[in-house]
């Protein structure tokens, strides 16, 4: 009996470990249980958070929206402004045209098309006449300087020039000299003289009061005394001649040199209004039934009178013609134009 109670203990004993066991894993599994209350709070919190983020962004779209709706706002009271500012500064133009127009007087011929506007007076005072071409350039490139021919040390007249390249308005150019090389008469340019950007010769500085004059390529009137080439090319030029002297920079006299001061001559001059109208005149003289000429201080006064903020003084003399519409409008001293080394020109 006792062999049997064994014998069961030992077939039994497998089972009541695992029973065992299992009591044991039951045990160790009521210790793993944790409360859901915490999650639950949890996931609450997220929820709320969610909701709190979802509300910022619609916060933040409207904040958008109303940032969007202010910025049009503004841009169309900037625009209103813009327009106002246009209007008041074309108001502002039209004002300046008229009182220049006012002091040129009465005009006598014009032209008007997408390049340029050309409106020619007559300049009639006591012991000298001329005429003025007032132009506003809506096209830069419709004003050129043109070589005589096209050809360094050749001749030719202002009404040639003007004629062989189809121009409206023209008026002669920068001083030179003529002497003989290789048995031919050659007309040496004096100064600098750029076309198309370019020097057409290098830079010459001698005798070292000679000015640059023209344009630049936003067809402003820029003159200066350059000194170095460097000095030159801050001007930025691009169409310009040289001769002497200075005569207005910012609406004031420049001191004129004593052997230029005081003799009535014809005269070609080249400057320009505060809104950057060029003004072109020339001048008669040496005809004492119809234009003595004028000196240079009296000019000065003449210019500053029709309200010009620059002005320079070109080769005069002979040489002084103004062509416009086919025909010379003065009357050239020698009777006849004489042939010069340049032209400055303005296209229709």
């Amino acid at each position: 009996m006792y062999r049997i109670n064994v014998l069961m203990l030992f077939i039994a004993a497998p089972f009541i470990a695992l029973f065992l066991a299992c009591s044991d894993f039951v045990e160790d599994s009521k210790m793993l249980q944790f409360s859901a209350a915490p999650l639950e709070e949890r996931a609450v919190m997220l929820q709320e958070e969610a909701g709190l983020l979802k509300q910022s962004i619609v916060d933040l779209g409207m904040l958008a929206r109303s940032q969007e709706d202010t910025f049009t706002e503004q841009y169309r009271s900037l625009s209103a402004l813009s327009d106002k500012s246009v209007s008041h500064r074309k108001l502002s133009d039209d004002i300046y045209e008229q009182k220049i127009l006012d002091m040129l007087g009465p005009t006598v011929s014009a032209h008007i098309s997408d390049n340029n506007e050309i409106k020619i007076f007559k300049l009639a005072e006591l012991g000298y006449r001329g005429f003025i071409a007032k132009v506003k350039l809506f096209k830069p490139k419709s004003f050129k300087v043109v070589l005589a021919q096209d050809t360094l040390g050749k001749l030719e007249t202002t009404s040639e020039a003007a004629k062989r390249t189809g121009a409206m308005l023209a008026i002669n150019g920068g001083g030179f000299y003529t002497e003989v090389r290789n048995g031919e008469t050659y007309a040496q340019m004096i100064g600098n003289t750029v076309i198309d950007g370019k020097l057409v010769e290098p830079f010459n500085g001698y005798p070292g009061d000679l000015f640059f004059a023209g344009i630049n390529k936003k067809g402003q009137v820029i003159g200066d005394v350059p000194q170095t080439e460097k000095e030159l090319t801050r001007l930025k030029p691009y169409q310009g001649v040289s001769f002497i002297p200075v005569l207005l920079k910012d609406g004031k006299k420049v001191e004129i040199p004593d052997e230029w001061k005081t003799t009535n001559q014809p005269r070609t001059i080249i400057g320009k209004y505060a809104n950057d109208d060029l003004i072109m005149i020339v001048i008669d003289g040496r005809q004492g039934d119809w234009s003595v000429g004028v000196t240079l201080e009296l000019l000065q006064d003449k210019l500053l009178e029709l309200g010009v903020k620059e002005a320079y003084n070109l080769d005069g003399g002979g040489s002084s013609a103004m062509y416009f519409d086919g025909i010379i409008l003065n009357k050239p001293s020698d009777g006849k134009e004489r042939p010069v080394v340049n032209n400055i020109i303005v296209m229709p």
